[in-house]
């Protein structure tokens, strides 16, 4: 499709979302313009992702929410985390525990001073935090000891902790928010299921 053609769509589309996007975009090409558009006239999908609040903090897209922190490193604190990373592998399986999950990422900035960890995860933001302090405390204090002021999971201070370092997402996009990490694995266990079942009928 054409500049011309992409063009003669976007003017289809309503007044009110194509002046909604030309405000946005001022300076953006007419593709990029259009599918903006796009996504904003179809109501449906538009509700079906619609960002809300995790509750205390962050952004949640239907059963899935987001928390972002940048924290300060004590001195080789990094390190002490890159030696146990190292060891296995950068694999941390055992977050699985915590069952409300959808990933975790820890990453080293400004010279190995800072941590960003970030997480995804189902449900409101105080239960989840909850869920660590309950399930895997001592993962979680083996790891957060190396951040300065780290108070303890189980602490009551904990959360005010988490909150001061916690940067909020201006935008959040989860392609299925619906789907609870829960629900996934229900998914993936009657799908073995039916594989079971159609390679015994053969």
């Amino acid at each position: 499709m054409n500049e011309n053609d992409l063009h003669a769509k976007f003017q289809k589309l309503p007044e009110s979302v194509r002046e909604k996007v030309d405000t946005a975009l001022a300076d953006a090409k007419i593709a990029l313009k259009l599918r903006v558009a796009e996504a904003l006239a179809d109501k449906e999908e538009t509700a079906e992702h619609a960002v809300t609040t995790a509750g205390r903090v962050g952004a949640q897209s239907g059963e899935v929410s987001e928390l972002t922190t940048i924290l300060p490193l004590k001195p080789n604190g990094a390190q002490r985390l890159r030696k146990f990373f190292a060891l296995v592998g950068g694999n941390l399986v055992g977050a699985g525990q915590v069952g409300t999950l959808h990933n975790m990422r820890f990453v080293f900035l400004d010279n190995d001073t800072k941590l960003l960890f970030a997480t995804a995860f189902d449900g409101e933001w105080d239960p989840y935090i909850d869920d660590f302090a309950t399930k895997i405390p001592e993962f979680m204090d083996y790891l957060f000891s190396n951040v300065e002021g780290w108070p303890g999971i189980t602490s009551p201070d904990v959360k005010d902790f988490i909150v001061k370092y916690q940067i909020p997402a201006e935008a959040w996009y989860v392609a299925h928010p619906s789907l609870t990490v829960a629900e996934a694995h229900r998914l993936k266990r009657q799908d073995a299921a039916l594989q079971n079942f159609l390679t015994e009928l053969n």
